[in-house]
């Protein structure tokens, strides 16, 4: 039996922070994959950033509207030079009555292509519209 992984959008918004190489704002998706999710983001400015990380861990904290998250994914930025490497993601959420939830979030990033570095920075805020 073939199984198949469908991905529908959750929530949609903007990621504020530091992103992908020289960006600073990004377009945010949180994505459903079964007990998992994938939260990406494509950030626009000097040059063009790619996220796509595999939340492993997505569990309440105390009540159903507070999450915390955990995951891991390809990281890339294609502008004047071009990196390729892997995040790290540890965040809360906060899901609001309303259609929006707001979250802050830690992405460190292990740069490997074009310089092999260690970036410790990677905060962010994210504020996105549930679907």
């Amino acid at each position: 039996m073939i199984s198949s992984l469908a991905l529908s959008a959750q929530e949609l918004g903007i990621r504020f922070g530091d992103v992908s190489g020289e960006n600073n704002v990004a377009l945010d998706g949180v994505f459903d994959a079964g007990m998992h999710r994938i939260h990406a983001n494509i950030s626009f400015g000097k040059g063009v950033g790619i996220d796509a990380l595999w939340d492993l861990i997505h569990k309440p904290l105390g009540q159903d509207n507070f999450n915390w998250y955990a995951g891991v994914g390809p990281s890339t930025y294609i502008g004047d030079n071009f990196f390729l490497g892997a995040s790290g993601e540890i965040g809360l959420e906060f899901i609001f009555d309303v259609p929006l939830t707001i979250g802050i979030d830690y992405r460190p990033t292990f740069w490997i292509i074009e310089n092999t570095t260690f970036d410790w920075g990677g905060f962010g805020l994210n504020v996105r519209y549930r679907l």
